[in-house]
């Protein structure tokens, strides 16, 4: 296995701005990170820019957006300069992303079964029989019983938490690098969210995959990341490991802990966050 510390994907002084008539607005400002064989956590509010940073790295942006840095590198591929040819090769193969609600995700006038295989025979170039036996024991390894069944089912015929586990096998079938997981448990409830994140924990693991986790849930970060981005307008306000959450300093990040309810502290109304206009200030 390499090096866990040795970085897969390096970014530098990311932003992302879209055009408005009053000028350009920019969504993501100036962000820094590595991410390497580990789980990487990236919080913050909606619009904090978290999903924008995720969709700049595979060059999924919407067409108004314009895109800059000093340097993203994945492995030795220059995603700057890499051509849409290059960037098909890079999605899906070697960077996977799992998006939030697999009834948005998945094709609807598709079986699920058929969905893996077109996605072992584009990245894999594996023959029909030998794409159906992998797409198979994908199903297995993702805890699905009797995989043969779900294999000729339609995404309306599978539960919430059965297809996210389709979404993840589909993902991690071409054996990617890294994967970039958006919210991937938000439309699960609590019991099943934590079967589907201890299933990825576990596959991320054995295969040694890094991991950008993206999400609102500081709870979930702090217990399944190892480090932890938290953002907010935009850019990286504070990055810390993701069991020294609770010893966080910027007063955004502690003004997010203190309006978690706490079993530990009941309290009969919880802390509003007081947003203070230095925060918006350029990190230095």
């Amino acid at each position: 296995m390499a090096d866990a510390s040795f970085p897969i994907l390096t970014v530098e002084n990311l932003r992302v701005a879209f055009g408005t008539p009053s000028g350009p607005v920019e969504a993501v400002r100036g962000v820094s990170f590595s991410v390497g064989r580990e789980k990487l956590g990236i919080i913050g509010e909606s619009g904090s820019g978290k999903s924008m940073t995720g969709r700049a790295v595979m060059r999924l942006l919407p067409p108004a957006a314009r895109m800059s840095a000093d340097q993203m590198r994945f492995e030795e591929i220059d995603l700057l300069g890499a051509s849409e040819r290059a960037m098909r090769t890079v999605r899906g193969r070697r960077v996977a992303m799992i998006l939030q609600d697999p009834k948005y995700s998945l094709n609807p006038v598709m079986t699920v079964g058929k969905q893996i295989v077109e996605m072992a025979r584009l990245h894999l170039r594996l023959s029909a029989r030998e794409a159906r036996e992998r797409t198979l024991d994908m199903l297995a390894q993702v805890q699905i019983r009797d995989p043969a069944r779900v294999f000729a089912l339609y995404p309306h015929e599978v539960s919430g938490g059965m297809g996210q586990r389709i979404m993840i096998s589909m993902m991690l079938i071409a054996s990617p690098s890294l994967v970039i997981a958006d919210e991937p448990t938000s439309a699960l409830d609590v019991s099943v969210r934590h079967q589907i994140l201890d299933l990825l924990g576990e596959m991320i693991d054995v295969k040694g995959i890094g991991l950008m986790l993206i999400s609102h849930d500081l709870n979930l970060v702090r217990a399944f990341c190892d480090r932890v981005l938290i953002m907010y307008a935009g850019q990286i306000v504070e990055r810390l490991p993701a069991s020294e959450l609770e010893q966080a300093r910027h007063p955004y990040t502690r003004g997010l802990m203190e309006a978690l309810p706490r079993l530990d502290r009941p309290t009969d109304m919880l802390a509003v966050l007081q947003r203070e206009p230095s925060w918006r200030e350029p990190v230095r």
